[in-house]
Parts: C-alpha cells; sequence; structure tokens
C-alpha cells in the first residue's frame, strides 16, 4: 500500500488512534466520522492555530460562537431553501447515488451553477452514444437528474409532529449564517468601527448525494469561517490583503509553495465581485483540490436578512456621517480537509541506516511541531526499575503543565521512538541511569534524529525555545 495512497492514510488513521468510523460496531455510516485521541489533538490545535492568526494576532476581528439551530427564515432569506441543492442520477440496477454534474465533468461538461434542464439535455446526448454508465455498476440504465435537497431538516418541539414548514427547522449547511445574524449585536455591544471582521469555528451539516474521499467530503463537519464587513470602496484592497493573509498561513505551517495555487472562480454568484480558492495538491487524491475560499460577497447577505427580518441593518460611520449596508469579504475553510491536508503533506516513510548498518524504513509524521498532537514524548529506560520510572515521571509532570505530553513505558526505546515518530511527536526524553547521577537526560528530535544531553532543571526553558511562536 502506497504512502501516498488514501488507503495507507484511512488505515493509518485509524491504526494510530487518529481518526474512526462513525458507529462501526453497527455497520458504520457513510460519510461521518469520529475522532479518536490523537486526532481530537491535532484537530484542536489546527483550530488554535487558525484562531490565533484570525483573532488574537489582530485587533479587528471579533469572535463568535453562534447556535447550529436558526430560525427557518435565515435559511430562506440566504436562499438555501430554495437553491442549496444538487443534481442527482440514480442507477437502476444497483441504486447507486451519483451527481449528475460529476459525470457531465468526465465529459469535459461544466454543469456548475446550470439549470436541471441544461443538465438533463447534456446527459441525454451523453445517453445516445452509450458511454454513459453507472460509476458503481457499469450499468447504462440510469435516471434523469432531480435536484435534491442539501439541506438536513428537524424539528423543534413535540417529536411526533410532522415536518411542516411551521415546525421544520435545518440543521446549518454553513456557519456564516450565525455571523450574518449577529452583526447587529456585535455592532450594538462591542462598537468596532469598520472594517471589522466576525470569526468562529462550527459543525455544519450537508446532505451530500455522494460523500466519499474519507474526512474531504462528509455530511457533519467542522468549518472555520470570518466574515469581514467593510466599505465597498475598500473592496478590492481588502481582498487582496485577504488573499495574502490566508496563503502565508500555509507556509507558514509547512505547506510549500509549490504544493497550493490559486483557483479563480470564472462563474460568480449573482452578489460576488471576486471570488478565489486556495487549492492544495493532495497526493491522496490524485491533485488540487479545494481547501479554502476567499470571496468578495458585495452587501447581499446583510440586505436579505435586513428585508426578510425588518431590521435595519445599516452602519453609521460616526466620522464621516455615512450610513451604509457594509460590504463583507469572507474566508471559509473546512477544518476536516485542512486536518487531511496536514496529514498528507507530513506522513512519509522514509529509509534510515542503524548504528550497525542495518537499513530499515520508518513512517514518521513530519508535520509542524506547534500542530503535533503530542509535544514531548517521556521515557524511563527501563519499565521494571522504580527509581527511572520516579525520575521519569516527575519530568512528565511538570512539563505537562505547558505541553501536551505522553508518559511512555512500554517496550524497548527504540519501539517508542518509532510509535513517537508515527503520530508526530517532536520530542522525546529518555530517563536512563546517568539522569540519576548526572541529572541530564537525552532529547531526541524526531526530524533529524540527533540526541542530545540536556541538565533536568534546564528542560522547561530549552522547550520553551523551541515551541516559541
Amino acid at each position: 500500500m502506497s504512502e501516498n495512497s488514501m488507503d495507507y492514510i484511512i488505515s493509518y488513521c485509524k491504526r494510530r488512534g487518529f481518526v474512526f468510523p462513525s458507529s462501526e460496531i453497527y455497520g458504520g455510516m457513510a460519510a461521518i466520522y469520529d475522532y479518536g485521541h490523537y486526532g481530537i489533538l491535532l484537530k484542536e490545535n489546527i483550530k488554535n492555530a487558525w484562531m490565533k492568526h484570525m483573532i488574537q494576532y489582530r485587533d479587528d476581528v471579533l469572535a463568535l460562537d453562534s447556535a447550529i439551530f436558526m430560525h427557518p427564515k435565515t435559511w430562506v432569506a440566504s436562499g438555501h431553501v430554495g437553491g442549496f441543492n444538487d443534481p442527482q442520477v440514480d442507477c437502476k440496477t444497483c441504486k447507486a447515488r451519483m451527481r449528475a454534474d460529476h459525470l457531465l465533468e468526465k465529459f469535459g461538461i461544466n454543469a456548475d451553477k446550470q439549470t436541471i434542464e441544461f443538465i438533463n439535455e447534456e446527459l441525454n446526448k451523453i445517453k445516445a452514444t452509450g458511454k454513459l454508465v453507472c460509476q458503481n455498476c457499469g450499468g447504462k440504465d440510469l435516471t434523469e437528474a432531480r435536484v435534491f435537497s442539501l439541506m438536513v431538516k428537524s424539528n423543534i418541539g413535540s417529536p411526533t409532529d410532522a415536518l411542516t414548514e411551521e415546525n421544520v427547522v435545518y440543521l446549518r449547511p454553513e456557519t456564516c449564517g450565525g455571523i450574518y445574524l449577529e452583526y447587529k449585536n456585535t455592532v450594538d455591544s462591542i462598537h468596532p468601527k469598520m472594517p471589522f471582521g466576525i470569526a468562529q469555528v462550527g459543525k455544519a451539516f450537508r446532505n451530500e448525494i455522494v460523500a466519499r474521499q474519507f474526512i474531504f467530503r462528509t455530511r457533519e463537519f467542522e468549518q472555520m469561517e470570518m466574515q469581514y464587513f467593510h466599505h465597498p470602496k475598500d473592496t478590492k484592497e481588502l481582498f487582496e490583503n485577504w488573499k495574502q493573509t490566508r496563503w502565508n498561513w500555509y507556509l507558514q505551517y509547512g505547506i510549500l509553495e509549490n504544493n497550493i495555487r490559486w483557483y479563480k472562480h470564472e462563474k460568480l454568484a449573482h452578489y460576488a465581485s471576486d471570488a478565489y480558492d486556495i487549492e492544495y495538491n493532495y497526493k491522496s487524491l490524485g491533485g488540487f483540490k479545494e481547501v479554502e475560499g476567499v470571496h468578495a460577497r458585495g452587501n447581499w447577505d446583510l440586505s436579505q436578512h435586513s428585508k426578510f427580518s425588518g431590521e435595519n441593518l445599516d452602519y453609521f460611520d460616526q466620522t464621516t456621517g455615512e450610513r451604509y449596508i457594509p460590504h463583507i469579504m469572507e474566508t471559509s475553510v473546512g477544518l476536516g480537509r485542512l486536518f487531511l491536508m496536514f496529514l498528507d503533506n507530513a506522513l512519509v516513510e522514509e529509509k534510515i541506516v542503524s548504528e550497525e548498518g542495518k537499513e530499515d524504513v520508518r513512517t514518521v509524521l513530519k508535520i509542524h511541531k506547534d500542530l503535533a498532537p503530542i509535544k514531548i514524548a517521556i521515557f524511563p529506560l527501563l519499565k521494571n526499575k522504580e527509581e527511572l520510572q520516579s525520575g521519569a515521571r516527575k519530568i512528565y509532570n511538570i512539563l505537562k503543565r505547558n505541553w501536551m505530553c505522553e508518559f511512555d513505558d512500554n517496550g524497548n526505546v527504540g519501539k517508542r521512538y518509532r510509535r513517537q515518530d508515527e503520530i508526530g511527536t517532536p520530542y522525546c526524553i529518555t530517563f536512563d541511569f546517568d539522569s540519576l547521577e548526572d541529572g541530564t537526560v537525552t532529547v531526541r528530535d524526531r526530524d533529524t534524529m540527533k540526541q542530545e544531553r540536556i541538565k533536568i532543571d534546564e528542560l522547561a526553558k530549552y522547550f520553551a525555545e523551541k515551541f516559541e511562536y
């Protein structure tokens, strides 16, 4: 199994406790996953890195955590109820579902944002040639395309009530809706000056027709979105600034510049003035795929919510005396896609040569140390020596106050190194018999595998410098 394949990453994630299929003991659920111990630690580190750069390091972006359930009119105003859908085709032989636009893409036809009539017309042309087949079984008996809503419905109130227009609610398909609804409260309570942003991380839900490719496309996922409110005259300059800001974030966390690129949307939503995506070259997916969008959305969102709610969402500039509905710059990224990107980028198998001259292969997650799930692993040289156990435990108990650490005394030190390499731990400490005599320990670097002796009472300072942001 190639280290560049999706099967390899899926196997690695399960074996090492990063990602598990949800409800697996009952047969699982398609495109829904649970994050294990190391997975949640990595995910939180990615999230925190985004939050630091988006909010902590800036003075013009505020934080929000909006609810998953929102008033149903929210999604009518945003256009999701009427237009958030994909074209679906079914195979009458094996009952597989397919996205009609993806079928057309295989024949060089771009059906993005096209009508269902256009899509069926193009499908029928290909059907006439006999080349349109099911992607699952190869059968040719396919239905016509029909509109499939991506909205996930629920209800609030009596669980026995039918889902009617009066009581239906939706699990949000994206997190930005909550930001628009809390724009007015944010302005009224905190009084930010233009331009300013509101950022949040949260769950979103989409009833995807075909949700494959592991955690790249799932039905339950986390988004990290920022909406930047501004005067329309500043849109062009701010758009370029945010493009550069987000591009630099990827480079800072170890993504090579030749592995990301910009994709410019030629066909824009009616309210947008510009839209770019950052694409990453996934080895496991066979090429460049969208990771993050940077979009200039105009003032359509706030205008719609003002119209449907009856609330005035103008911004009054006390300096100029001008009143206007702010325009919005959006950055939107899927946390699961970032998670997969960092694994895809960092998980490698490399040949090594032991001190005895033997060739071997080690699996190592060479992830940026600030994102690594475990920062430091502490080993006693031997498990059955109480004095070594005690000394290692003291170091562990001190260092874990500031860094996520792991205590490991299972197997020989070489095997422990291999385990920590696989989960991406940047540094390992071994407490041995010399440590009892001279108060030093061996610190081993994940990437170089070099070892050095460091005084125990200098470890806190040593790692503070290593993990300096």
